[in-house]
């Protein structure tokens, strides 16, 4: 029997690596009774970071433990890092205000409720990205990583270079952490103007943004639903003049019509008929 009980927590070894979380629902699925993990967590081989959710002890839990674990283990694909939080990570936090505090999440559905619970110094927020893009993010050059629950190891598929989304590799094992492309995540920031961010901070980091690649924006700008944020874009490229916007094609792109005023007793801006701050819109 004690040799029976060996397998089982070899293979559960072999299954959840290290650090790396999983639910009470994917351990009955591999197997592992409800008393089963109770004793596993009495042992100290699985520690409880809250209910119904279990760990290797390794360290002490971060967000990039969980957000890897759902894209990966628990298969929560397509979720992805995005927005502030993406733009952060692939070294544009100099021109943020803020450290990571908010994890913003994209995906068609939301995680599990219980990643709210966890002992942890940010907080995750969820966005629904098919309310923003009308199209499938493009993941060519991602390697899709999914954990081989049976073999005990990564699983790569990879395809080719390009797309919406990208990857960071992230701690001991270089595990991947897919994320949106500073070409998406700008559009995901802007999505947040004027309730969430600021005019002030989203027109310093735009300063930074020389390298984008015109061809991932111009199907970004094709692909997205909102009004509000194309023309946001536009208008904010409008004052920095990267080389890039020489390379877009406006005309191809929706902007709808009518006024929408953002700033209450804000300047409407004559080209993209969007209320700004004033002190904005000024000549650069």
């Amino acid at each position: 029997m004690s040799r029976e009980k060996s397998g089982l927590l070899n293979r559960l070894a072999s299954k959840l690596p290290e650090g790396m979380l999983v639910d009470a629902a994917w351990l009955n699925a591999q197997g592992y009774s409800t008393q089963l993990q109770h004793r596993y967590v009495k042992s100290g081989w699985l520690e409880q970071p809250a209910r119904s959710v279990f760990r290797r002890p390794r360290g002490v839990l971060s967000w990039q433990q969980v957000v890897i674990s759902l894209q990966t283990i628990l298969n929560y694909s397509p979720l992805t890092v995005g927005g502030r939080t993406a733009l952060e990570l692939q070294g544009y936090a100099h021109y943020l205000s803020q450290s990571t505090t908010v994890v913003h999440l994209y995906g068609p559905k939301p995680p599990p409720g219980w990643v709210q619970k966890l002992p942890l110094q940010v907080k995750f927020v969820y966005h629904n990205d098919r309310r923003l893009f009308k199209n499938e993010p493009v993941t060519k050059g991602v390697n899709s990583v999914k954990w081989n629950i049976d073999k005990g190891e990564a699983l790569d598929v990879t395809s080719f270079r390009g797309g919406d989304i990208t990857e960071l590799t992230w701690g001991q094992w270089d595990w991947p952490l897919t994320l949106s492309t500073p070409e998406r995540a700008i559009f995901e920031l802007l999505d947040e103007l004027p309730n969430r961010e600021t005019f002030e901070q989203v027109d310093a980091l735009f300063g930074g943004l020389a390298n984008l690649r015109p061809d991932r924006l111009q199907k970004l700008l094709k692909d997205c639903a909102s009004v509000k944020v194309k023309r946001l874009f536009f208008y904010f490229s409008d004052r920095h003049k990267h080389a890039w916007l020489k390379r877009l094609k406006k005309e191809d792109i929706d902007l709808g019509s009518g006024k929408r005023m953002l700033v209450k007793g804000g300047v409407l801006d004559p080209t993209y008929h969007i209320t700004v701050p004033g002190d904005l819109n000024g000549v650069r």
